[in-house]
């Protein structure tokens, strides 16, 4: 005996001999059609199981998912935090390697030399540099940081002993145009700053880099690079400024030279040649 049937979708009645997979006009499927039961006759059975096309169901099950993925990448994160802190130190001393002129390590050589290189960690005023120990000279290490044309700038500026030239240099950038900002982590660039003046003749740190090709002080000025003004004066901020955290530092040991030079300069002739008269 055919039965009368109903599709909640599309509104339509019609017939079948037992519940059909699908509604025959629009084809919603059978969670959608229910039975019409006559008045005076036994309701159509209630449906067993959970209505998985019913909008609660869908959300629980999001919501489900979305806890255990969340579970699942701060696990994998929390196991991975140690080998990431590792890799994220072990790229710092490269780079701090690398403005020591020391290139071409990787994996444990690089923790090996640094541990060789790097005899303490000093302090200015709150902010840490480094004393180094290359080929039996000694250098240290400060790092300077600055804003690029998007985003962050940071480096390290090595100088000699005397703390008046710079020994060698190391830049990165978060987000500088490749090609043309981005080169300020070439070495290229970097191998500018090698044997360059600190400070200028009054006394005032002003290494610097302008714009390319203006060098007019080739002792204390470093090219920028070509096509990247902006990142270029980025570097040249990042460095002058940077530089200046640490000038009771850097201001220490050529005060004494200079004072040395001012009471030379200031002797009688025949003081400075012995005592010994023409």
């Amino acid at each position: 005996m055919a039965k009368k049937f109903k599709c909640n979708i599309c509104g339509q009645t019609f017939e079948a001999d037992s519940m059909p997979d699908k509604c025959p006009i629009c084809m919603a499927d059978a969670s959608n059609i229910e039975e019409v039961v006559e008045a005076g006759a036994q309701s159509a059975p209630a449906k067993k199981g959970i209505d998985t096309n019913s909008n609660v169901y869908t959300i629980l099950y999001a919501a489900v998912m979305v806890v255990v993925v969340a579970f699942l990448l701060a696990f994998v994160s929390s196991s991975l935090k140690e080998i990431q802190d590792a890799n994220v130190l072990r790229d710092t001393k490269n780079q701090i390697l690398t403005s020591l002129n020391i290139e071409g390590l990787s994996g444990e050589a690089v923790d090996a030399k640094y541990s060789e290189v790097i005899v303490d960690t000093l302090d200015c005023n709150g902010n840490k540099y480094y004393q180094a120990s290359v080929e039996g000279a000694t250098k240290y290490v400060f790092p300077v940081k600055g804003r690029g044309l998007w985003g962050g700038l940071w480096g390290y500026i090595s100088l000699d002993e005397d703390k008046l030239h710079a020994y060698g240099a190391y830049f990165g950038h978060e987000s500088e145009t490749a090609g043309l900002g981005a080169r300020i982590n070439e070495r290229g660039f970097q191998q500018q700053f090698q044997g360059k003046s600190v400070m200028n003749a009054e006394g005032n740190i002003a290494l610097t880099v302008v714009k390319a090709g203006a060098v007019q002080n080739e002792d204390l000025e470093v090219d920028g690079v070509t096509g990247a003004t902006l990142t270029s004066n980025g570097v040249a901020n990042m460095v002058t400024d940077g530089l200046n955290v640490y000038r009771d530092v850097i201001m220490a040991a050529p005060a004494a030279g200079m004072a040395v030079e001012a009471e030379v300069a200031a002797e009688p002739a025949d003081s400075v040649n012995n005592g010994e008269t023409n």
